[in-house]
């Protein structure tokens, strides 16, 4: 019996998106951290305006570890019965792959677009609000990546090839 069966496939897929999201998220909050520390290192009083701001990179690790657990519960892991033919397999584990460099990629962006709006909740605090709305923007990609992952988890899941 090989190793590379389709339940082991489905399993790698969900690592991998957990993992990659997860990574992003890390580095995106490490960025927006960073750069806040020296923002509040002169304006104490802005750390309640600039926390959702430092926090939004990690989302995308929340949304990852949605797509892998829903993944495994739809090929039967949580129930303790896995069953994933093994091209049922191939394509859960494209899904984890491409997904998780989506979440990778959007938390990576997302604390770009995060510096920007702490530069100007640092300048303008009174902006604070229009701030947020800078990084939520690529906030609606990282869903997008999270609807596509659970629908097609499901949809592969479901299919007989």
């Amino acid at each position: 019996m090989s190793v590379f069966n389709g339940p082991m496939l489905v399993a790698i897929g969900a690592a991998l998106v957990a993992a990659m999201g997860a990574i992003g998220s890390g580095i995106g909050i490490a960025r927006t951290t960073s750069h806040a520390g020296g923002i509040l290192s002169e304006k104490p009083e802005l750390f309640g305006k600039t926390l959702v701001i430092m926090a939004l990179p990690g989302t995308q690790g929340f949304y990852s570890l949605v797509v892998m657990f829903l993944m495994l519960q739809f090929f039967g892991f949580v129930a303790g019965t896995p069953k994933a033919s093994l091209s049922q397999g191939i394509a859960a584990l494209f899904v984890g792959i491409f997904i998780g460099l989506v979440e990778f990629k959007t938390a990576l962006d997302q604390a770009h677009s995060a510096l920007g709006a702490l530069d100007l909740t640092a300048k303008r605090p009174e902006e604070s609000g229009r701030a947020i709305l800078l990084p939520a923007l690529v906030e609606t990609y990282a869903i997008l990546g999270l609807l596509s992952g659970v629908l097609l988890s499901l949809w592969i899941s479901k299919a007989v090839f």
